[in-house]
């Protein structure tokens, strides 16, 4: 039977990202994180917000051309 070595302390985390480089400590950091999948009321939500944000749109674009007038 084999021991399993002992993850490393705090200090030890600490130490090692603290002499990485700047690149070397981005790509430490970074990590991969799935897309979540929506479901009907999230997306219903979503897109009412984005046609609420083409209605408004054409209104201040409305509101510009008639102020230019």
């Amino acid at each position: 039977m084999t021991k399993q070595p002992a993850p490393p302390s705090l200090s030890d985390q600490t130490l090692v990202l603290s002499t990485l480089e700047h690149d070397q400590l981005a790509k430490a950091k970074k990590h991969y994180i799935p897309r979540r999948q929506l479901k009907g009321a999230e997306l219903a939500i979503l897109w009412s917000l984005r046609i609420y944000l083409l209605f408004m749109m054409a209104v201040v674009a409305y509101q510009v051309w008639i102020a230019a007038r």
